[in-house]
């Protein structure tokens, strides 16, 4: 009897000292979406009238949107640019700053410096820098004797100008988990390669990528969220144009709340987001668990 009253008082401290994550998440996750899966199942009302029910109606509208499917387009690109690049570009950067090099303090903090930017602050620089007359691209471009290039307002670069920035922007933050990853790795497992002649690609083929592998699948799921919740650079450079060029799913959303305020339309998109990511990020933890090596 007295095991059982302690197992019990366990169970209720252990659930008195979840219970405020659960609130939080609950406050602010789960009742959210139940929320927006509710509004995306009514049409919005006019002139003061309240919203009617429509069933799945707004979804038939969102699978007939062609401005939906442009934008579902240009975000489908724009993660394959900076997930990819921006961890790529992530890891080497931590294999180099962990390596014994001079003025290593600097250098790490040079590749950081871009995270520690407010994306508001961050855009407008590159706003700069993409400037058509006075821009530092197009002044390196007409000092080597070549045309400049309109990078926000030609549809063909706008993207491209767009992914360019997030790449800067990101591989910094995602460098940081990584070098963390290196420096707790055992330096026993670089010595006894070393004995035996192993190669570095061979070492990081076979022994650093395997053990990166919890901090990859970490750093993907988050360079995937960052991909879909791109608003404030937007904002600034582009505000999605031209003709909807560089404009992404939740700018989109942005757009019909606010701009059109067509709010449950917005509820229907996000929704559809929510189950893509859901969707992704399953597939990823399926694949991505098989190589990964939490010891």
């Amino acid at each position: 009897m007295l095991i059982h009253n302690a197992d019990r008082r366990m169970q209720i401290y252990g659930a008195l000292l979840l219970l405020p994550a659960a609130v939080l998440l609950a406050t602010f996750a789960y009742l959210p979406t139940i929320a927006t899966l509710i509004n995306s199942l009514f049409l919005p009302g006019f002139r003061g009238e309240p919203p009617s029910f429509a069933g799945l109606e707004n979804y038939q509208l969102l699978i007939e949107d062609q401005t939906f499917w442009r934008v579902a387009r240009n975000n489908l690109i724009y993660a394959l640019g900076t997930i990819p690049t921006s961890i790529a570009l992530a890891l080497g950067m931590a294999l180099f700053v962990n390596a014994r090099l001079p003025g290593r303090g600097f250098v790490r903090m040079a590749y950081f410096t871009p995270t520690i930017l407010p994306m508001i602050a961050a855009a407008n620089i590159w706003m700069f820098f993409y400037a058509p007359q006075i821009g530092l691209f197009n002044s390196l471009l007409g000092a080597l004797g070549f045309s400049g290039v309109n990078w926000l307002g030609d549809p063909s670069v706008a993207l491209g100008s767009v992914i360019v920035m997030t790449v800067w922007k990101e591989a910094g933050f995602f460098m940081i988990f990584y070098l963390a990853a290196l420096q707790g790795m055992a330096p026993e497992l670089k010595e006894a390669a070393d004995l035996e002649g192993t190669s570095r690609w061979s070492f990081f083929w076979r022994v650093t990528f395997p053990l990166l592998m919890p901090t990859t699948l970490f750093v993907l799921i988050n360079a995937l969220i960052n991909a879909v919740r791109v608003v404030d650079h937007l904002f600034i450079l582009t505000k999605g144009g031209p003709n909807n060029a560089t404009n992404l799913l939740l700018y989109y959303v942005y757009e019909n709340a606010f701009s059109f305020f067509d709010r449950t339309y917005a509820a229907t998109i996000t929704v559809v987001i929510l189950l893509v990511l859901a969707v992704v990020a399953t597939v990823k933890f399926a694949i991505l668990d098989r190589r990964t090596h939490y010891q």
